[in-house]
């Protein structure tokens, strides 16, 4: 079965599909580490409070409940087939709220897993209880589990006990909840915060171990992987979240470093210094009311003129991880004609770039 997307460079493959048909088609023992985010099987016409607001707690019909009996085999089809796939001392992280975490310890223990910790993730602003007969829940559990008793787990606890300030550190982490920044391609339902997934893959792999994620959701493990040199397998069935997903991981793959030099024309100085500067500036800020704005960020701007703006469009090749065509146009169907007419129509693309300038000169 081919990857949905795959980077060789980095070891990144996503598949999009039914993980119980994907991780069948995998070998065994080929994979250190697994993350699971299953469905917790929320989606039963409640409600929640979100920013503000009372939301229905509805995410889509794979989170809808089948019944207590129907939702334990699935969590012991999944875990069964995750465990065929772990190496013999390969171990999993499950996380869930109280509605499947319990159908997920107990299936472990039917599949002879060895119950390592249930990390207990405390969630310092957590929504408010709008029905006020429960406590507010605040928690999350992740259990951590090694593929049996005969497997010899991964566990950094020197590195654990630094990041804790030199104290063991405990099964209860307190760690906020994805970072605006997390969410700027979009948002999912059930999004982990990357610092969570950071934590997880340092304690318990290695730098080119393989971590899988057959619930890849919005690619928070992939992303996570990346970072830390893991390589990585994401499944996910959703298109929506795939597409997320995709969207995060092709984002943490390009770096565009961008800086405005400018030259002191000094005959006395042969070696001109270059002083960079920010000069950024939106086009309200040419506003004639720029002194008395309410805007900190626009007050004190002086009014400007457009002197000169360009568009332009990179191609990154996908399987040399390079510029393999670039031209100036006024829209991305332009430029895709372009290169289609150039001398390369046949160079797999891996993305696009496009870059907008505009320079202003003060008045």
């Amino acid at each position: 079965m081919s990857p949905f997307f795959e980077d060789r460079a980095h070891h990144i493959s996503l598949y999009h599909g039914d993980c119980l048909q994907i991780l069948a088609a995998m070998p065994a023992d080929c994979v250190d580490l697994i993350f699971a985010d299953p469905p917790y099987f929320l989606s039963n016409g409640g409600i929640t409070c979100h920013a503000g607001r009372m939301v229905s707690v509805n995410k889509g019909a794979w989170d809808r409940s089948r019944g207590a009996a129907e939702n334990h085999e699935f969590n012991l089809s999944w875990l069964r087939a995750a465990q065929r796939v772990l190496k013999p001392n390969g171990a999993i992280w499950v996380s869930g709220t109280a509605h499947v975490i319990h159908s997920v310890g107990f299936a472990m223990q039917q599949l002879e897993f060895k119950l390592l910790n249930d990390i207990q993730w405390v969630k310092p602003n957590p929504p408010p209880n709008l029905s006020c007969r429960y406590f507010t829940h605040a928690t999350e559990t992740i259990i951590w589990a090694a593929k049996n008793n005969r497997s010899r787990h991964t566990f950094h606890y020197k590195l654990m006990k630094e990041a804790n300030a030199g104290k063991q550190m405990k099964s209860v982490w307190t760690i906020p909840p994805p970072e605006p920044q997390e969410k700027r391609f979009g948002k999912h339902p059930t999004q982990k915060p990357v610092a969570l997934l950071d934590r997880i893959l340092r304690a318990s792999s290695n730098e080119g171990d393989l971590v899988l994620d057959p619930f890849a959701g919005s690619g928070t493990t992939l992303l996570a992987a990346l970072r830390l040199r893991r390589f990585t397998i994401g499944i996910e069935f959703e298109d929506s979240s795939l597409s997320l997903a995709l969207s995060r991981v092709v984002a943490e793959l390009v770096v565009v470093q961008i800086g405005t030099a400018v030259l002191k024309n000094d005959p006395n100085d042969l070696d001109l210094p270059m002083c960079f500067v920010d000069r950024s500036i939106s086009r309200e800020r040419q506003s004639p009311d720029w002194r008395t704005s309410k805007d900190d960020s626009m007050r004190g701007a002086p009014p400007t003129r457009l002197v000169h703006k360009e568009r332009n469009f990179f191609f990154v090749g996908s399987e040399k991880r390079e510029v393999v065509f670039s031209t100036a146009a006024q829209s991305m169907e332009e430029a895709w004609q372009r290169f289609h007419s150039s001398a390369k129509p046949r160079t797999a693309v891996l993305f696009v770039i496009k870059t907008e300038t505009e320079i202003y000169l003060a008045q």
